[in-house]
């Protein structure tokens, strides 16, 4: 695929698309981590998945917090290693410096990471920011000045002759 056709298919991801990733990568998370959670705390841990703050009285609270740690120590991890997460990943969606489009700094996945519980507060207005912002940056984004962008790889809108040229293109420079 030719470098301007490229930018051609890359736009910044929206709102929905985003959420989406999110709960891809809490649902990925949770399947992972409970085993270890069932280990550590036993039965127990569904309860506390389901709700049920009740039954987890005479638990202590570590299990929990390193549940939580690990988790944006992951996202941590992602965002600064592969400039993205399973989630956005399945998404379409990458993480980029907002000035450069190139890949975040450790300062700026710290930042955009101490942001995601400033956009939590109050429910979760920092998040729901992205539906409205030209650029789709959330509060987080715009503390860490990064995007989130989205590649399709739609041809839909491309013409039927604009393929072939592109595809006959690049069948010649393999052969």
């Amino acid at each position: 695929m030719s470098p301007q056709h490229l930018q051609n298919t890359v736009q910044y991801a929206g709102f929905w698309r985003r959420l989406i990733a999110l709960f891809l990568d809490i649902i990925l998370f949770t399947i992972l981590s409970a085993p270890i959670m069932y280990i550590l705390i036993g039965h127990d841990y569904f309860f506390w998945l389901a709700g049920n703050e009740l039954q987890l009285k005479d638990i202590p609270a570590l299990p929990f917090v390193l549940h939580k740690l690990f988790f944006f120590i992951a996202l941590f991890l992602f965002w600064k290693t592969i400039a993205t997460t399973p989630g956005k990943l399945l998404m379409g969606c990458h993480i980029v410096d907002a000035n450069t489009l190139a890949a975040i700094t450790y300062k700026q996945a710290l930042i955009r990471l101490a942001g995601y519980f400033i956009s939590a507060l109050p429910l979760y207005l920092g998040f729901v920011w992205a539906a409205f912002d030209k650029r789709k940056q959330a509060l987080h984004d715009k503390l860490a000045n990064t995007l989130v962008m989205y590649q399709s790889d739609d041809y839909a809108n491309q013409s039927i002759e604009k393929l072939q040229a592109e595809f006959f293109n690049d069948a010649g420079k393999a052969i």
